[in-house]
């Protein structure tokens, strides 16, 4: 796909950067945790590119082309605001050309949201990224994963797989939220409309 390198967005900004949070490492592969490193590396793939070494003092795999860069942390999830920092001064790229694509337990299982700013809803990712960037204007793709059942402690629940009856609606949630990643790098307002109508419910 050449979408990436056509990517001419809402800035004046040479690149733009979007990035999967998750927490590296085989043991949490196909969590809810890290659903949003799913649809990074879907973007990527759908693309023909792959996530690779970053340079060396930025703990992240990133891959650049044309005006846009993806990347996965390769912190824990409380720690991603450092991996983002370092991605985001090594490209110098500020905070309003940011995209952080992560799980969210607030939202219903299979919906889809972008936003600017506001609160971390407890997310420690979004936690530390805001910490590190001084501010919490950076635009967020949320993923839905819906509530824990029953009395299961949140932090429980998201490092859990997806069950097995979960997983083909969890790839085409994925699917859908790569379609609203490749429109926020051109359409940032048609991103936020279409991810209001994608999604199980939508």
């Amino acid at each position: 796909m050449r979408l990436l390198k056509r990517a001419r967005a809402e800035t004046s900004n040479a690149r733009l950067v979007v990035v999967g949070l998750r927490n590296p490492g085989p043991d949490y592969l196909g969590t809810r945790h890290n659903v949003g490193f799913e649809v990074v590396t879907r973007v990527a793939e759908r693309a023909g590119v792959e996530l690779g070494r970053a340079p060396s003092r930025v703990p992240a795999q990133v891959v650049a082309t044309g005006q846009v860069v993806l990347a996965a942390p390769l912190t824990y999830m409380n720690d991603s605001g450092r991996a983002v920092r370092a991605v985001l001064d090594y490209w110098k790229v500020p905070p309003s050309d940011l995209l952080v694509v992560h799980d969210d337990i607030d939202l219903p299982f299979g919906r889809l949201r972008v936003q600017v700013g506001g609160g971390s809803g407890g997310h420690n990712g979004i936690r530390s990224i805001d910490r590190h960037l001084g501010t919490p204007e950076y635009s967020r793709l949320k993923v839905g994963v819906g509530r824990p059942p029953g009395r299961m402690d949140p932090a429980d629940y998201v490092l859990q797989r997806f069950a097995k009856k979960e997983r083909e609606e969890v790839d085409v949630m994925v699917e859908d939220a790569a379609d609203v990643v490749e429109t926020w790098l051109t359409d940032r307002a048609r991103a936020q409309e279409m991810a209001a109508h994608r999604g199980r419910n939508g």
